[in-house]
């Protein structure tokens, strides 16, 4: 059940899982043209698609590929509360079980071992796992992250409730200990963090992450350069993916000597530092401070130095930096937010600011929020909405299968005006 809830297609050959992929990425540019018409734009491509659809560009790699997994603490299908694992079911039903995830075909052997050990400690442990946070309980999610370099990186999450610091102080002194001298020095680890949190999902700035032990940084190479992660910037799932996928958004993006590339999203600056040689500058926009400090350290490490990086909402910080834009250079613009998609004032932003002739659309949803910003950069202009630029139209649709087994693609939208 778990298998065919997080990897549906795992039990379908790699050529015919592209093939699945290759058609929902169709229905989504069949929703997208049938959308622009009801505004009235554009005629429709072949096959009623907005615009052309190349196949799906193959994974490198097909198993264990990733390289963050993300574990849950709590009741196992044998009651254990202290299970390590990933969900099965629903809280509507009221079925959820935790349950191991060991067999699963696109986590690397690594991520399991730590979760084992991670378990086994907990197990060892006289304080409970929190559940439910006004249940009390203590021990939560775990986070690990590995990079082809062999390093591995640990989070532990945990809910302090009514703890005092002498007693934390001792928690955190077990857990080092175990994973230092204990049964957990097998997993090796490069860095092992612990982060209280009272709160679902928290930021650094939330709660900072505490280094109980080894380097406070792990590094990955990328398109021939070095890249540092902090414990919460993002970095895309699929290392070998990713390089494949961003040497086709220098591609597409047809950038030239003189060309200023926006990376809105840009995360640690992966795609911004991957172009930056192809380009006359990189303005780089990301909301995570610590990605932030990540980038401009990549940046600095691989000798680049003609990137720029903003800390700060996109929605905050774009407005102000396109407003005044009054370079000559041509500009062209690659977004890659989250499932959330882009804020309204950032396409306002990007619409309004007529130095941008190109735009890159990378979407790992396309079907979902992204869809809402596919049509605010195509609708026509709308005094009343401050959206007087001219439209985009999109040109070209390019989908990458960075998580095989799994229904999820990454879509790489071009626009063009």
């Amino acid at each position: 059940r778990l298998a065919n809830a997080v990897t549906p297609l795992w039990r379908l050959p790699y050529q015919e899982q592209l093939q699945v992929k290759h058609e929902s990425q169709r229905k989504v540019l069949q929703t997208l043209a049938s959308r622009l018409e009801e505004l009235g734009i554009g005629a429709q491509k072949p096959g009623g698609l907005c615009c052309p659809l190349q196949p799906v560009v193959p994974s490198p790699i097909i198993n264990g590929y990733r390289n963050k997994s993300t574990f849950s603490v709590n009741r196992g299908p044998d009651g254990n509360p202290k299970t390590v694992g990933l969900y099965v079911g629903t809280g509507k039903a009221r079925n959820i079980v935790c349950v191991k995830a060991n067999h699963l075909e696109n986590m690397p052997p690594k991520h399991k071992q730590v979760a084992q050990c991670y378990e086994e400690f907990i197990s060892g442990s006289p304080l409970d796992s929190c559940i439910l946070f006004h249940a009390g309980g203590h021990w939560r999610e775990l986070v690990v992250r590995t990079t082809s370099r062999g390093h591995t990186m640990a989070i532990v999450t945990f809910h302090p409730q009514e703890l005092g610091q002498e007693a934390l102080a001792a928690q955190k002194a077990l857990l080092k200990e175990f994973f230092t001298s204990g049964p957990g020095a097998v997993c090796a680890l490069t860095s092992l963090y612990f982060q209280e949190s009272t709160m679902t999902r928290c930021s650094h700035e939330q709660s900072p992450y505490q280094l109980l032990q080894g380097e406070p940084h792990i590094f990955e190479e990328l398109c021939g350069l070095k890249f540092r992660i902090s414990p919460d910037a993002f970095f895309q799932v699929n290392t070998a993916g990713a390089e494949v996928l961003y040497q086709a958004v220098g591609k597409l993006c047809q950038a030239t000597g003189d060309t200023v590339l926006l990376d809105i999203c840009c995360g640690t600056g992966t795609i911004g530092l991957s172009l930056a040689r192809q380009v006359s500058q990189v303005i780089g926009v990301e909301v995570v401070e610590k990605a932030i400090e990540d980038a401009r350290w990549n940046a600095a490490f691989n000798g680049i130095s003609n990137c720029e990086f903003h800390s700060g909402k996109a929605e905050a910080v774009l407005p102000q930096l396109l407003a005044s834009w009054e370079d000559a250079r041509p500009l062209v613009a690659v977004v890659n937010p989250s499932r959330a998609g882009l804020h309204y004032r950032v396409v306002r932003a990007i619409r309004n600011c007529g130095s941008i002739r190109r735009l890159l659309y990378i979407s790992c949803k396309p079907e979902g929020e992204a869809m809402r910003n596919f049509l605010e950069l195509c609708c026509p202009p709308d005094p009343r909405k401050k959206l007087t630029g001219e439209p985009f139209a999109p040109v070209l649709a390019v989908p990458f299968d960075l998580f095989p087994h799994t229904v999820h693609c990454e879509l790489v939208l071009l626009f063009t005006r």
